[in-house]
């Protein structure tokens, strides 16, 4: 495993996390617990050290709290704040009672508050003086909510999607990040599984527990079809999966990025094989010269990122 500054926090992490949404059993599937848990040692065999949940990932908090009795020195643990009605100093008091710790090392809001709601950055910034988090973070979903930060909130770390599908809002902002000394948490760069190269256009997912259930005959489509693009990258790296997974690690300004796991097979693949490469540089200007290709129009590319939130937010 290579390991990589978190930011200005003084940690370093492992460049792949345990992205444990999936072991919720409510986004990608039913998942046993026994599973779970035996994904989450078989990451820790090969010096994964980074696990990324919230408490609206179903069961996710409850079996890492069950994981890490006896190890949770061994490892950062981030989880966040959604947007609960009981408020977050609230929320965080029961998340850690699920967790089964005293402190919570980082706590992201799920999304970047403005307005009327920047109060939260304060409540935020007072856990972190109370001891109840060490880093504060925020999941971030546009190049506008990247801008916002930078000029007026004082935040650790951010999350952001980042693949070959979706080089934006992150790529434009890397060295701007870098240079406050934000962490950097990648995710969603499989894009639900499509830049696996496992789904075709008529990919069809039955299962009410998958999220991608409820995407539209058009959304499977149009996501399969522009992945495809991207097939060249498996003839450097052996496989469509490897290439799309290496290419957020490509940026030397990116802490981490969190992979999606819920079996020991995937957590052999995700820890075993995903660290410690990187794209060529002829490699990475092919993808930028079909980015650009495939790059939507202006209104596009600023209406859809929140469009496509507010659709996986709703109830």
């Amino acid at each position: 495993m290579t390991y990589r500054a978190l930011g200005s926090t003084g940690a370093r992490v492992s460049e792949v996390g345990f992205g444990a949404w999936a072991i919720g059993g409510d986004a990608y599937g039913k998942v046993e617990r026994g599973d779970a848990l035996r994904a989450l040692a078989r990451a820790e065999s090969f010096g994964c050290n980074l696990v990324d949940t919230a408490s609206v990932y179903g069961d996710s908090e409850l079996v890492i709290g069950e994981f890490l009795r006896g190890r949770r020195d061994r490892w950062v643990l981030a989880t966040k704040y959604s947007g609960q009605p009981q408020g977050m100093t609230a929320t965080l008091e029961n998340q850690l009672r699920r967790l089964r710790t005293e402190a919570v090392d980082l706590y992201q809001i799920h999304w970047a508050p403005r307005g009327a709601q920047e109060q939260l950055y304060e409540e935020l910034y007072a856990l972190k003086r109370a001891g109840k988090i060490r880093w504060t973070g925020v999941s971030l979903y546009s190049t506008a909510d990247i801008d916002y930060l930078l000029s007026c909130q004082r935040i650790d770390v951010v999350q952001v999607a980042f693949s070959l599908l979706d080089p934006q809002p992150l790529l434009g902002r890397l060295r701007a990040l870098a240079a406050v000394g934000a962490g950097v948490l990648v995710r969603s760069c499989l894009k639900c599984g499509f830049l696996t190269g496992k789904f075709a256009a008529e990919a069809v997912f039955h299962d009410p527990h998958d999220q991608r259930s409820r995407w539209s005959r058009r959304e499977i489509a149009s996501t399969a079809r522009k992945a495809q693009h991207f097939a060249f990258v498996a003839r450097e790296c052996g496989s469509m999966t490897l290439g799309a997974a290496r290419y957020p690690l490509s940026f030397g300004e990116v802490s981490a990025l969190l992979l999606g796991t819920k079996t020991e097979a995937q957590a052999a693949f995700n820890f075993g094989e995903v660290p410690g490469g990187v794209l060529a540089p002829e490699v990475l200007r092919q993808v930028q010269i079909v980015q650009r290709r495939l790059r939507p129009s202006w209104i596009g590319s600023r209406l859809w990122p929140r469009l496509e939130h507010l659709w996986r937010r709703r109830p």
